[in-house]
């Protein structure tokens, strides 16, 4: 089931639910079902130079998914 925000064109009220596509989703706090589906945002991250990727989760060398292999991790040591 995917989830999805609204806004509740009664109350105004933003939330997220999971529903399935044979659903009415109805507002938590009014319970109406007029409801504007919003767009919903997700993080992305862009590193443009070497110095600047970091790793999420480093370990030691060689397990961190650095692109060019073992050995070529930019953390600094």
């Amino acid at each position: 089931m995917p989830i999805h925000e609204y806004r509740c064109r009664d109350c105004g009220h933003e939330f997220e639910a999971l529903i399935r596509a044979s659903l009415q989703p109805k507002c938590p706090t009014c319970h109406s079902t007029g409801l504007d589906k919003l767009l919903s945002m997700f993080a992305t991250q862009n590193n443009t130079t070497a110095e600047r990727q970091v790793p999420a989760m480093a370990g030691p060398c060689g397990t961190c998914g650095h692109p060019d292999g073992p050995g070529a991790c930019a953390i600094d040591r």
